[in-house]
């Protein structure tokens, strides 16, 4: 008898310390935050000290893109690790994210993880038949949530933040240390004191992103599980601007995005196309826990190792359905893309639709209602028959071909569309046929049924609602 108990022990003693070592995840994610403002990437005006901090230590990815330009579906593929059309009503902003999608909180809770989350999580949305929130029952702080884990338990837990989602705090600003001088107004916005201004409210708000997370990687230090805890840093989709946030431009799926992996190469920079789909496989990888096999995303484990020899990912596959209430019979602007290391191609299939919203929607953000409120739209819409600023209108507003090309190389803003130049009929040809090949092995309706209106049929759960 003695023998057995000392075997219990023992016993007892490896699944307690193989606990200890399991890796913990930290996933903190902003909201609308868009590359490249993040000091780490040279973006002048904006201080982000914690996100380079974690560039620095482990790696900095320079090609990351958001599987959607849209809250709602991009967070439910991160969630998942599939690709928004595989999850029904889940690929629409405001729906819902039925439980038969499995999450990696779930699947890692079922593996012994204490799973939690703060403030901005998976939506907007209503759930149908999940007892709380998919990335987990939801928590103060994560100060709070650390004191509920039991000693040597693993954890994973999800620090949202509403930053930087409109409408802006303009008392923020004023204290944030930004200069308007240093801010980088893209060629897609009029350059004016006003943009300006509305820059710099919305980069105070990254800064204060920032500094939650800061608060977040003080705690690992203090509780000495910073060596044992896998940190991700990244936004949704991108910045709330025109012709940014709900498209399919680089403005609006391009993330700021860094890892810090402990005992892995640290001062990475990764060039290599990625998308946030990836995450779900690559916690359950550092985890040890089996990766489903009708996850899209690949484990970023090989990527981070040093001296892997992996195959080039040549591209990224990104798409929309609806995104705001804002046209009339409430329909999206459903489009894909394909995203590769010098060109873009995008496929709208109702080109015959307005992609910003109906000129005369009266939803929450007025017309043009894709596009968030705020001074920079306003500005736009105001000076839309002024020569000199119509363009900025026509590139945010007005009807789009069916097809899109983009050399992003010559053309880092994708302003001037290839797609009826024939000198590019051979690249257009062939990253055509790459997103039909991609959309047809992923299962994506519109692979078969290009202008089926599935999308458009599922319920809308969004009402007067604004701002974060």
């Amino acid at each position: 008898m003695p023998r057995l108990i000392a075997l219990a022990l023992v016993i007892s003693a490896t699944v307690a310390a193989s606990a200890q070592q399991r890796m913990n995840v930290l996933f903190c994610i902003a909201d609308d935050w868009g590359y490249p403002h993040a000091s780490a990437y040279g973006d002048r005006a904006v201080k982000t000290p914690a996100f380079d901090r974690v560039a620095k230590e482990g790696a900095l990815f320079t090609r990351a893109f958001s599987a959607a330009p849209s809250c709602t579906a991009s967070r439910a593929s991160i969630l998942t690790g599939q690709a928004p059309h595989r999850l029904g009503v889940g690929a629409n902003l405001w729906s819902d994210l039925p439980a038969k999608y499995a999450t990696y909180p779930d699947l890692l809770e079922k593996a012994g993880y204490q799973i939690g989350k703060t403030r901005k999580a998976w939506g907007p949305g209503k759930l149908q038949d999940r007892p709380h929130d998919p990335a987990g029952r939801n928590f103060k702080s994560f100060e709070e949530f650390m004191k509920n884990v039991p000693d040597g338990k693993p954890f994973c837990f999800w620090l949202g933040a509403p930053d930087p989602h409109r409408p802006y705090e303009k008392a923020l600003a004023e204290t944030a240390g930004i200069d308007p001088k240093n801010v980088t107004i893209p060629p897609y916005i009029p350059d004016t004191p006003a943009t300006r201004a509305d820059a710099v409210d919305y980069l105070a708000e990254v800064q204060r992103f920032d500094a939650d997370v800061a608060a977040a990687l003080d705690l690992l230090d203090k509780k000495g599980l910073a060596g044992n805890t896998l940190v991700v840093i990244t936004g949704d989709n991108g910045w709330p601007w025109p012709r940014a946030k709900a498209n399919l431009y680089d403005a609006g799926t391009r993330q700021p995005f860094a890892i810090r992996w402990p005992g892995r190469t640290a001062g990475q920079t990764i060039d290599r196309l990625t998308v946030l789909t990836d995450l779900a496989p690559t916690f359950l990888d550092a985890a040890g826990v089996a990766i489903p096999a009708d996850m899209t995303g690949q484990s970023l484990m090989p990527v981070l190792s040093k001296g892997a020899k992996l195959a080039p990912r040549d591209a990224v596959f990104l798409e929309r359905e609806r995104h705001a209430n804002c046209r009339a019979g409430n329909v999206g602007y459903p489009c894909r893309a394909i995203r590769t290391e010098t060109h873009l191609y995008v496929r709208n299939y109702f080109p015959d639709r307005w992609p910003a919203g109906d000129p005369d929607s009266t939803g929450v953000q007025g017309a043009f209602g894709d596009i968030d409120a705020g001074p920079t739209k306003a500005l736009i819409l105001a000076k839309r028959d002024d020569p000199e600023h119509r363009k900025y209108f026509d590139l945010a507003c007005a009807k789009r071909p069916a097809e899109e090309l983009y050399d992003v190389e010559a053309d880092p803003h994708q302003l001037t569309n290839l797609a009826a130049d024939e000198k590019h009929a051979a690249a257009k040809a062939d990253l055509a046929a790459k997103l039909q090949k991609w959309m047809t092995e992923t299962q994506d309706l519109r692979a078969t049924e290009p202008q089926t209106t599935a999308w458009d049929g599922y319920p809308y759960y969004g009402g007067a609602q604004k701002g974060k």
